[in-house]
């Protein structure tokens, strides 16, 4: 019984992962697909939720500054139905800043060439660990 978190962005999604305690989370892998061709990763998202036995999604929900929503916050709400079909438990939460935290996490580290590294699968991370301390 685990739980995922999601970054979704226009050509990947940052895929991380619970431990079987749901306590400690860890960036898993990031998902490649043409602009914006969200189904696309549906068929390996499936096969993730299957092998790690998940039981929520908690994707992120990239709201602007001044709390409203635009386009990336919309494209977040469309993939948030499309999950639906996997009959879990998913929730939205507000990621706002976690890809430039990640960027700031990657750069601390004296990471270089940021592009090539899992920047989405540490943003997924900071968003469930997030999502994690909420639950406390």
């Amino acid at each position: 019984m685990r739980i995922l978190g999601l970054d979704l962005g226009t050509t990947s999604l940052g895929i991380a992962i619970t431990d079987k305690t749901n306590t400690i989370a860890t960036p898993l892998k990031v998902l490649k697909f043409k602009n914006e061709d969200y189904l696309a990763v549906m068929p390996e998202l499936e096969d993730i939720i299957n092998e790690y036995k998940i039981t929520d999604i908690v994707l992120g929900l990239p709201k602007n500054m001044d709390n409203s929503l635009g386009p990336a916050a919309q494209r977040s709400l469309d993939f948030y139905k499309k999950l639906q079909v996997f009959k879990i438990n998913t929730h939205l939460y507000d990621e706002r800043l976690s890809t430039v935290e990640a960027l700031n996490i990657l750069k601390s580290t004296g990471q270089r060439n940021l592009k090539e590294k899992n920047v989405d699968a540490i943003a997924a991370n900071i968003i469930l660990e997030s999502y994690l301390k909420g639950l406390k």
